[in-house]
């Protein structure tokens, strides 16, 4: 009895420590880089200068996005989604890991 108690509550454990860690998972900078690439034909990565977008160099430091939002990691993640003033909506053709990387490399920036 008390080995199968003992497997219950390892198995939660387990269980729970793999949902917080997934949960915590933040993108991967180098990955996030890549997918950047398809980013770059609009936005310059190394200067605030507009290409057809707006240049991202220190996007995450600035006071407000060019629609007027601060740029937290949600704003962002909605304006890579829904697109807007020219930007496609990148919803559907990103999965949620390479949108976790992208953001990841754009903090970078």
């Amino acid at each position: 009895m008390s080995i199968r108690v003992f497997a219950c509550v390892a198995t939660f454990a387990v269980a729970s420590f793999t949902s917080a860690y997934a949960a915590d998972k933040k993108g991967d900078p180098d990955k996030g880089k890549e997918v950047f690439q398809q980013c770059s034909v609009c936005h310059n990565a190394d200067s605030t200068e507009k290409k057809m977008g707006p240049g991202l160099k220190g996007l995450f430091s600035r006071d407000k996005m060019t629609n007027g939002k601060k740029p937290t990691e949600e704003n962002v993640r909605a304006k890579i989604d829904e697109g807007g003033n020219g930007m496609p909506a990148y919803k559907e053709m990103l999965s949620d890991d390479e949108k976790n990387d992208l953001i990841a490399y754009l903090k970078t920036l």
